[in-house]
């Protein structure tokens, strides 16, 4: 089994008097983790949240009721939480009047679970959230140079914890995933009212990965108003399917600073959206893909690592840019991705000379440990 580094985190703050919430897309692992977890601490109570019979015997708010559902347990965990009327309200309860029980919920929506627990869990609990298969959990499970033969697989086939088992199924179960699994919450969302728009805007995101996306232009091209994608964008944010990264505009006339760029968290799921799975030698859209991994997989290191930068992509006017930049303390770090490296690329010096980054670096295939571990 390939050790999750959310594990330790988690295992971290197990003493504390919180509640820990895990959220994250579905089938990334979740429900193993937290199971892993909680035998090693002995009996645990399991409370499954898409079962409308758990949901319906576990929705009173009151003391005297959870305080029987719960019996001598002392550990709870609830999967996919956010699917519990009154989710927020329960977890609360708990951990203000029933002293001794520790508790783990689950969800693969933040549409619901924050809104649920936000306010009433303030200061009561630890949020993590867990993503498809890392490249640092990859590196530690089959070593680096095991792992870097597989890289082209993960380009296109992507990281989810089933695809990286089964390999030679990957095409049948990222178009299972991405039907049956992936959008179900929402779907189910009241927000969501024509899937066939959020094909549309799925497939259009897809082919604009690694590039500017303008609202206005989607708007025109699906057919609806930019409102609704605006909505639709938000929910799949939501749904962690994709996150966006916004420009970096402070010193210089001519830089672009209202756009933005939207990634996919996994490179499987992009290309499942696509309907192309050739090989990466055969893609005119390699340096896409290669993008598309390297920011996600970032995404997952600094999450996982409790790094807290904010992050950005650079761009001119004048086609000058720089796809990622890192800023902590004050100090900016840039990168620029190319598959292969060719000698001469250098990072922009319009950049460097108005931001005086502290580091600058080309990250290609050779050197992505530098990146990414």
């Amino acid at each position: 089994m390939i050790n999750r580094l959310l594990t330790s985190s988690i295992i971290e703050k197990w003493d504390s008097n919180k509640i820990i919430v895990v959220t994250g897309p579905r089938q990334v692992g979740k429900t193993t983790l937290i199971k892993n977890i909680c035998e090693r601490y002995g009996d645990y109570l399991f409370i499954n949240g898409d079962d409308a019979s758990a949901r319906a015997e576990f929705n009173e708010p009151s003391e005297k009721y959870l305080k029987q559902a719960i019996g001598n347990h002392k550990i709870l965990f609830i999967d996919e939480a956010q699917r519990i009327e009154n989710i927020g309200l329960i977890l609360k309860i708990i951990h203000d009047q029933l002293s001794g029980v520790k508790v783990i919920a689950s969800g693969s929506s933040a549409l619901d679970i924050a809104d649920k627990t936000n306010e009433p869990l303030t200061g009561r609990k630890w949020h993590y959230n867990l993503f498809p298969i890392s490249w640092q959990e990859l590196v530690d499970y089959s070593g680096y140079f095991e792992t870097k033969l597989t890289l082209d697989q993960y380009l296109i086939f992507g990281t989810y914890p089933e695809i990286v088992n089964n390999m030679e199924s990957a095409i049948m179960i990222l178009q299972e995933l991405t039907n049956s699994y992936l959008y179900k919450d929402l779907l189910q969302f009241k927000g969501i009212r024509k899937p066939e728009i959020l094909d549309k805007l799925l497939l259009a995101l897809a082919l604009q990965v690694g590039s500017e996306v303008n609202f206005s232009e989607l708007s025109r091209t699906i057919g609806v108003d930019r409102l609704t994608i605006e909505q639709y964008i938000s929910l799949l944010e939501k749904t962690f399917v994709i996150f966006r990264v916004s420009p970096l505009s402070r010193n210089v006339r001519t830089e672009i600073n209202k756009g933005r760029k939207i990634y996919f968290y996994d490179n499987g799921v992009l290309n499942a959206i696509k309907g192309n799975f050739k090989p990466l030698k055969n893609r005119k859209d390699k340096g896409a893909l290669w993008e598309n991994f390297l920011i996600s997989e970032r995404i997952k290191y600094l999450h996982y690592h409790r790094k807290f930068h904010r992050f950005y992509f650079w761009r001119t006017y004048q086609q000058q840019e720089i796809d990622w930049i890192e800023e902590f303390n004050g100090e900016f770090y840039a990168c620029e991705f190319k598959y292969k490296q060719k000698s001469g690329q250098k990072i922009s010096k319009t950049f460097t000379d108005n931001y005086q980054p502290s580091a600058t670096k080309i990250i290609s295939k050779d050197n992505l440990n530098e990146f990414l571990y």
